[in-house]
C-alpha cells in the first residue's frame, strides 16, 4: 500500500482526457507528493508510464481492482 497526499478520479474518463487531468493536477502539487490516480480507461496502463518517463516525474506502481486501475506517482 502506497501512503498517498491526493487522490485524482478519472473514472470514465477516454484518452487524452485522464492525462490532461493528471498534467494539471501534477502542476499544482508539491514536490515529493504522491498522487494516487483512479481510471477506467485500458489505455491508461500505458500512457501514463510513458507520460512519467517522459515529464520526469516517478511512476511508482499501477494496481487493477474491480475494473479501476490505481497509478502511484510521485511528483519530481
Amino acid at each position: 500500500m502506497v501512503n498517498t497526499d491526493e487522490t485524482l478520479d478519472c473514472k470514465g474518463l477516454s484518452c487524452p482526457m485522464p492525462i490532461i487531468k493528471l498534467a494539471k493536477t501534477m502542476k499544482k502539487m508539491p514536490s515529493g507528493k504522491v498522487l494516487e490516480m483512479l481510471g477506467t480507461d485500458p489505455g491508461s496502463k500505458e500512457d501514463v508510464p510513458k507520460w512519467c518517463k517522459k515529464t520526469g516525474n516517478e511512476f511508482i506502481e499501477a494496481v487493477e481492482e474491480s475494473g479501476v486501475y490505481k497509478f502511484y506517482i510521485r511528483k519530481k
